[in-house]
């Protein structure tokens, strides 16, 4: 009789070890590297124009009423998310839900003109120049305290074509709202770049409310850089676009 009952014990142990293991939280699983590879092959994918504009994605922060090194991770993915979106609008004709980003209606009208600007320099999407794979790469990050603190990104975006590929700098400005990430700033200072050309180049990205300026906006005039004119120079095998 003692002998069964230790084995009832040792089963009940068992058991409840087994339940302990099927429940750790993958919330706690630590993530490494700061690469993210997005596949922009949507050949197989099953989303439709509408579901994209109608889906929102939440990127949360750790503390709603703050921001901290624990929202590194979140800020990184939102980057990376709307990266890649931003590239696909641009290459492969796809929609980007701006609201899943921005909150700053400033800022997403200028992020349209943006999209549509390159969108028609590069005219309608072809095999040749489709998008087929993004890689993000985070280089800087860091936490800015203060009043109004944010999180500022220095990334790299490798963007391949079926024929090609190259890459682009941007820096992202994040900022806390309301207990959801929302990007506040975006400037990539590529040469030739859009934001090169219409806010100028080498600017310094670190204003978290630069587009609650209204004079500051007011000196872009939105509405002239909604078509750019650009020609094509082939020198020495290479293409450089150039500003009429």
């Amino acid at each position: 009789m003692k002998r069964v009952c230790l084995l009832f014990v040792f089963l009940f142990a068992l058991s409840a070890c087994n339940n302990a293991v099927e429940n750790i939280d993958e919330k706690n699983t630590p993530v490494t590297g700061v690469i993210v590879k997005e596949d922009a092959n949507t050949e197989n994918s099953t989303t439709t124009k509408e579901d994209t504009i109608n889906t929102t994605l939440d990127f949360l922060v750790e503390d709603k009423d703050g921001l901290s090194d624990r929202d590194y991770q979140t800020a990184y993915e939102m980057c990376v998310s709307a990266l890649s979106d931003y590239y696909k609008a641009m290459w492969n004709d796809t929609d980007i839900n701006l609201d899943t980003y921005f909150d700053n209606n400033n800022l997403k009208q200028y992020m349209q003109k943006k999209i549509t600007s390159q969108h028609d320099l590069y005219r309608k999407p072809t095999p040749t120049n489709l998008v087929t794979d993004i890689d993000i790469e985070a280089y800087k990050v860091k936490l800015v305290s203060g009043n109004n603190p944010y999180s500022h990104l220095k990334l790299i975006a490798h963007v391949k074509h079926e024929i090609g590929a190259f890459g682009e700098p941007t820096e992202v400005l994040i900022h806390n709202l309301n207990g959801k990430l929302v990007i506040v700033d975006w400037y990539c200072n590529g040469k030739d770049s859009y934001d090169f050309i219409v806010r100028g180049e080498s600017q310094t990205i670190t204003n978290p409310d630069i587009w609650n300026d209204s004079e500051w906006v007011k000196k872009l005039d939105l509405t002239t850089y909604t078509n750019l004119t650009y020609i094509k120079i082939h020198l020495l095998g290479q293409t450089t676009n150039m500003l009429l």
